[in-house]
C-alpha cells in the first residue's frame, strides 16, 4: 500500500478473482465506525476525496474506504460485460470489506452506490450501521435515466481539460448553475484520466452498453421492499433540488416509510450533488456523530 495525498491504495481480489481497488483514508483504530463510500455508475473513488479527507481527520476521525467498482478507476476491467451489475458489485464491496477486516460501517452511496446499499441490506444487513443516500432512492425516474443514457452515448472526445470542462458544463449546466470553475475542475479531474491516447473517461467503455440496453418505455423496477428493510438504520437522504433521478414524491414517500430519516435538499444542484460542496461534509460528519451513540445505546 502506497500512501499519498492522505490515503493508501488497497488492492484485493473479487470473488471471481478480478483485481479490484479501493482508497483507504485514516486510521483503523479511532474507535468510531468506519465509513464506506460507493460512487455512481461511471464514477470512482476520486469523487469522495475531499469528503474523505474531512471525515478521516479531526476529533471524531474515521477510517474511510472509497471503492472503485470493477471496470472503473484502478479496478480491472471485466471481459464479461454482464458482470457490470449492482448484484455483482455489492458482492465485490463485501469482499473488499472482508479483506480489510471491516465487519460494520456507515455507508455513503451516490446514485448507483445507493442502489448497492439497498442490495447490501438484503445480503448482509448487519454491516450497515448508518446510511447516507446521495440523490437516490427506491424509485428511479425514467427522465433521469434517459438523461444519463443520452450523455453517455454521445460522450464527447475532448483533447484538453478545458474542452472537457466545456463539454461537462454544456451537459450539466442546467442542473448545476452555481458551480465554480474549481468545482467543475474537480468533477472533471475525478472522471477523466491521462493516457497515451490523451484524456479518456476513467471507466470501461463497455459499461455504456449496460445503460444503452435499458428499455425506458417499460416501468423500471422499484426497491421499496429493500428500502423498508432499512427502517431501523439511521438514514440521511440528500437530494439535488434540480434532480431528475430522485423526485420529491419519492423522497416524501421515503420519509413516511422511515420516520427517523433526515433529509437535505441541495439548492442549485441536480444529479448528483457534489458532496464536498454546500457544507455537506460538515452536515454528513454531524449526522454520523449523532447516529453512532443512538445505535450504540440500543
Amino acid at each position: 500500500m502506497s500512501n499519498h495525498e492522505g490515503f493508501s491504495d488497497f488492492f484485493y481480489a473479487a470473488p471471481d478473482g478480478l483485481r479490484l481497488h479501493a482508497r483507504v483514508y485514516g486510521e483503523a483504530t479511532s474507535g468510531y465506525w468506519p465509513v464506506v463510500c460507493l460512487p455512481g455508475l461511471t464514477r470512482n473513488a476520486r469523487d469522495f476525496h475531499e469528503l474523505a479527507l474531512r471525515l478521516s481527520t479531526g476529533p471524531n476521525a474515521r477510517k474511510v474506504v472509497a471503492f472503485d467498482y470493477r471496470g472503473r478507476g484502478q479496478s480491472a476491467y471485466d471481459p464479461d460485460v454482464s458482470h457490470y451489475n449492482v448484484g455483482v458489485e455489492a458482492g465485490d464491496v463485501l469482499a473488499g470489506l472482508a479483506a480489510l477486516g471491516i465487519e460494520e460501517a456507515a455507508f455513503i452511496g451516490t446514485s448507483r452506490g445507493g442502489l448497492i446499499i439497498h442490495v447490501l441490506g438484503a445480503l448482509q444487513p448487519a454491516v450497515l450501521k448508518a446510511i447516507v443516500l446521495n440523490d437516490i432512492g427506491p424509485v428511479i425516474e425514467p427522465a433521469g435515466l434517459a438523461h444519463i443514457q443520452s450523455y453517455l452515448e454521445r460522450a464527447p472526445k475532448p483533447k484538453t481539460f478545458a474542452e472537457i470542462m466545456d463539454a461537462q458544463r454544456s451537459v450539466h449546466r442546467k442542473g448545476f448553475p452555481m458551480l465554480t470553475d474549481a468545482d467543475w475542475m474537480r468533477m472533471v479531474g475525478a472522471l477523466y484520466r491521462e493516457t497515451d491516447q490523451g484524456l479518456l473517461p476513467d471507466f470501461d467503455p463497455k459499461l455504456v452498453e449496460t445503460v444503452a440496453s435499458l428499455d425506458l418505455s417499460q416501468p423500471l423496477p422499484t426497491l421499496w421492499p429493500q428500502f423498508d428493510a432499512l427502517a431501523a438504520i439511521p438514514l440521511l437522504a440528500i437530494r439535488g433540488a434540480n434532480s431528475r433521478l430522485l423526485s420529491t414524491g419519492t423522497l416524501n414517500q421515503m420519509q413516511k416509510r422511515h420516520p427517523g430519516m433526515e433529509t437535505i435538499t441541495v439548492e442549485e444542484q441536480g444529479h448528483a450533488p457534489l458532496l464536498e460542496t454546500n457544507n455537506l461534509p460538515v452536515a454528513i460528519a454531524a449526522f454520523l456523530d449523532r447516529a453512532e451513540p443512538i445505535v450504540l445505546e440500543r
